[in-house]
Formats: structure tokens, sequence, C-alpha cells
């Protein structure tokens, strides 16, 4: 099989945990809100890591019947991409998930009751017609808001409703969660932020009960200040 719909399977990213050998080929996922380095197709969340059903044929006939919402919305493509922090929610079995990345660097769904809040990091902000703010988010989703969110910020957003929901600050003390590198799933809190006078990226000392450990800023996602404000954060 070949085409532009299909990549090879050793080729896949590798925070997809999927086999290597068993088949050549797998679903590329449509260009949408995740990178594809960051997201995985739907199909392979439903029938790789839930085992819903042994074929994509059956998979594609339970999304064209609505039974799939990822963050509170139907989605039916196959290809639909889901990525970290997304909420997938089966209601017909009343199951509800979160997209994470597991200490091996690759993704995995976490059980959570609630499916009505998702968690994203300001990676940039910009003004728009009439002096709004604009926030660009890590899934590549945007909204407009006050100026009082800066970059590096995380927010906890209502969904489908997208409506912010509570505001993270970044900074010294943070509670943050790592999503890739070395360190991926491990949770601490920042000890101090080494400014880089270059096109590099600013790296982070952060604290944990086993030590401490360094890594660069885009890896690291603020989840609260004492405690994880987001259901299936370091489950």
């Amino acid at each position: 099989m070949t085409g532009s719909n299909h990549i090879k399977r050793v080729a896949a990213p590798r925070t997809w945990p999927i086999t290597r050998k068993t088949s050549k080929w797998v679903v590329k996922p449509t260009p949408g809100a995740h990178s594809e380095e960051r997201g995985m197709p739907l199909v392979v969340v439903l029938r790789d890591l839930l085992h819903l059903a042994d074929r994509s044929k059956e998979i594609k006939q339970i999304l064209q019947e609505g039974k799939v919402l990822v963050d509170g919305r139907v989605r039916k493509d196959h290809r639909f991409i889901v990525g970290m922090f997304d909420t997938l929610s089966i209601p017909a079995i009343n199951a509800n998930y979160r997209v994470m990345i597991g200490d091996n660097g690759k993704f995995k769904l976490v059980p959570i009751k609630d499916a009505s809040v998702k968690l994203c990091k300001i990676v940039n902000k910009t003004t728009v017609r009439d002096g709004k703010i604009q926030l660009n988010l890590h899934d590549g989703t945007t909204m407009l808001a006050s100026n009082d969110y800066k970059t590096k910020d995380s927010i906890l957003i209502k969904v489908p409703e997208r409506k912010i929901d509570q505001h993270l600050n970044y900074g010294i003390g943070s509670m943050v969660f790592v999503a890739a590198g070395q360190h991926a799933g491990e949770i601490g809190k920042v000890k101090e932020i080494k400014v880089v006078r270059s096109s590099s990226p600013n790296t982070v000392i952060i604290t944990t009960a086993a030590g401490d450990f360094e890594t660069i800023e885009p890896y690291v996602f603020v989840i609260g200040k004492d405690a994880p404000a987001l259901e299936g954060v370091g489950a």
C-alpha cells in the first residue's frame, strides 16, 4: 500500500505506541491542531491503545456512528489527529480518557471521570484586529483573551465550549509536567529558570523527590502549584 494517507510503521513517530513489524503501513493523521510528532490518528488510538476492535474497518464504523468524542465534539474522521492533554470520550461504554505521555516517551490513555476540561500551554501571543490579544496554544488552536496571560503559562479550558476555566502561571515553584526528552512523563517543581542568550531555548531545573534534573522550556507544561490542577496528570 502506498500513498500520502499512510506511512511505514518503522518510520512512524517514536511517540506512537504501535508495533513496528506486524505490518508495513500505518495510517497517517490528517493535518490538524497537533504536529505529527505530538499527535496520532484517532484510528490508532482506538485500535492500538484501547483495543476497541482489531481492524481499521471496524473502527471506522464506530466513528461513523458518532460514538467517539474528542474534547467534547463528535469526530468521525479516522485520521483525525489526537494529542497530549486531549480528552477522549465513548459515552456508550461510559468511558473517558486523557491523552498523556508516559515515562517511556510514548502516548498513553489515562482513565478520567470528568472529560469537560483540558489543559493548554500558551506558546505565544499575537495582537489581532481591534487590538485584541490572541493566545496561540500548544495544540495548534487559538483563542481571544485579556493580556493577563503570559507565554509559557497554562490554561484550563472547558470543552467543547472553549472557555477559560483556570489560569496556571509559569515561574519558580510552579508544578510542571515534562512532555518530551529524557525525563518525559515526570512531574516536579520549577527550581530555576536559566535564560539562554541565544536562539537556543531556555533551560529549567526541576526538583522532584528523587532529585533535580534539567530540561528545556519547550518540554515543560505547567499543571498546577502544589498539586496537579487536572485529573489524569501524573497517573
